[in-house]
């Protein structure tokens, strides 16, 4: 059970916060609100997965119970400093953490780590226990460029750490993914670097996850380019969205007016031959308690699943037309 009568009430009086549009604070928090199945969000051809990082304070059976009504594969867990599960207690922690999510029918999808090479401290013991508990995908931690040197000289200095870091994925049978993500100093920001790093390295080994909402914020409109380039290496797909307030970036609930996620996108994603996993993103609440995240996740995953079945809500404020 996600909480008992006693700690909920607790929790919602501490936090006098809001779900939806309901006022929470010393009122009952009914299992149906959180855990009853959306019909829009089941019958998906894809994994879809949800990312834990603002639901990483609940305990492992609460975070089970909690995810096992959204009508998804799993969890994309945070294995790193600061995580749900600290590197250097992922021997421990990893198993009960699976066993949780098991008992509802739910996994790891994807893990989420720090780990970016061979030779850091908890790289073997982290990637050994996932593989050993069947967990077929990791999310690399990003490679980062020194703008005051050459860029394409770091790229050739990264390769043979990308390559031995293949080698033991490969030798444990796990796969690395690595996300692009928007920064003037992250490899893979703009995708062409990491085609380069990986054309020699099997996709089994190391592939992308490939985030529209990076793309976009980091590319414009030459996302639809860099989609094409990443279909070989493709692994994953991170789905959350954004967009520009001036010169700023405002992250926001899926398919808002204006947001850089456009139902193209998902189109082209439609027509792709991808089946691999979706993770969902909601990170635009990072200082909402879990209620409040949870209840953005089922929004977002409804809104992912029209998007995914073409049946678009014309009925939704703001929500954009394919383009």
């Amino acid at each position: 059970m996600f909480f008992d009568e006693f700690s909920r009430r607790s929790f919602l009086t501490r936090s006098g916060t809001l779900l939806g549009t309901a006022a929470l604070a010393g009122s009952p928090f009914p299992r149906s609100a959180l855990f009853a199945a959306d019909p829009q969000t089941a019958n998906s051809p894809y994994p879809i997965c949800v990312f834990v990082k603002f639901l990483q304070s609940l305990a492992f059976d609460e975070l089970a119970d909690v995810i096992a009504g959204m009508q998804v594969s799993g969890i994309e867990a945070t294995v790193r400093n600061g995580g749900q599960i600290l590197p250097a207690d992922v021997e421990e922690q990893l198993p009960k953490l699976v066993e949780a999510l098991q008992k509802r029918n739910l996994e790891v999808t994807i893990l989420t780590s720090n780990v970016s090479r061979v030779d850091q401290p908890f790289t073997e013991k982290v990637l050994k226990t996932a593989a050993a508990l069947g967990i077929k995908q990791y999310r690399m931690d990003y490679y980062k460029y020194d703008l005051g040197k050459p860029v394409l000289q770091q790229l050739k200095n990264l390769k043979p750490v990308v390559k031995e870091l293949a080698a033991l994925n490969r030798e444990l049978g796990i796969q690395g993914i690595y996300q692009n993500h928007a920064g003037a100093t992250l490899v893979g920001a703009g995708i062409w670097d990491m085609q380069q790093l990986l054309e020699e390295i099997p996709k089994e080994e190391i592939g992308l996850a490939y985030d529209i909402r990076h793309a976009a914020i980091e590319g414009g409109t030459t996302w639809e380019t860099t989609w094409n380039l990443a279909q070989p290496h493709l692994a994953s797909v991170f789905v959350k969205d954004a967009r520009w307030n001036g010169r700023t970036i405002q992250d926001g609930a899926l398919g808002m007016k204006e947001g850089v996620a456009v139902p193209k996108f998902f189109k082209m994603l439609r027509e792709s031959e991808f089946r691999g996993p979706i993770s969902l993103h909601v990170e635009y609440l990072p200082k909402d308690p879990p209620p409040v995240q949870i209840a953005a996740i089922r929004e977002n995953l409804a809104t992912l699943r029209l998007l995914l079945s073409e049946k678009l809500s014309k009925s939704r404020p703001g929500f954009q037309e394919v383009f």
